[in-house]
């Protein structure tokens, strides 16, 4: 998959630029103005920064999914300063991450799934095919060949031509000894009188 050979940097600017050129994503209306978690002292520089985060929440959905919003708020926090006290973590705000997540649903990149235990958002065919897409490109204009897609094809092998290997049976195993018969020359001797 080139999605795990592409340098992470280059895919989140190459796939926020596909974002927006597409109009996948859109920012909220307070989106200029909102800081991105306790631990920011300032709202993001970057004009596009909406786009951004929506790159990278669809990258970390394709390489940890499922997740949900908690544990990208973990992702996504930060040391505060706390001044002469000691800094502390703070996980980012969570707005619009939830908003972001809501947005690559409803384009249909992610969905709910649940694994296991684990229950959040998982990436759909389209959005893998998306993510990979844009990673083989870069990787592509790096001059890296990527090795063949295998092909699914279905080989139906004749039971008369397949020999089988004849079975040797197996060898009973020896019963364990008990701890009691391993020393009976110790317990039979008798102790020394004074």
């Amino acid at each position: 998959m080139a999605l795990y050979e592409v340098n992470a940097n280059e895919l989140v600017s190459r796939v926020a630029q596909e974002l927006k050129k597409e109009s996948i994503v859109k920012p909220a209306d307070w989106a200029p103005f909102a800081k991105t978690g306790i631990s920011r002292e300032r709202a993001p520089v970057q004009a596009d920064w909406w786009y951004v985060r929506s790159a990278s929440i669809l990258r970390k959905v394709a390489l940890l999914g499922p997740i949900g919003t908690s544990k990208l708020q973990r992702k996504y926090g930060g040391r505060k300063n706390m001044g002469m006290a000691p800094d502390r973590f703070f996980p980012a705000a969570g707005n619009h991450i939830r908003k972001i997540l809501q947005q690559l649903e409803k384009a249909g990149f992610t969905k709910q799934g649940v694994k296991g235990a684990h229950k959040g958002r998982i990436l759909t065919p389209k959005g893998m095919q998306f993510i990979e897409r844009v990673a083989a490109e870069i990787l592509k204009e790096q001059g890296v060949k990527l090795p063949p897609k295998p092909v699914a094809t279905q080989t139906v092998e004749s039971t008369e031509t397949k020999e089988e290997a004849p079975k040797t049976p197996k060898k009973p195993r020896a019963p364990k000894k008990k701890k009691e018969e391993t020393a009976p020359e110790a317990a039979a001797t008798p102790a020394p009188s004074q």
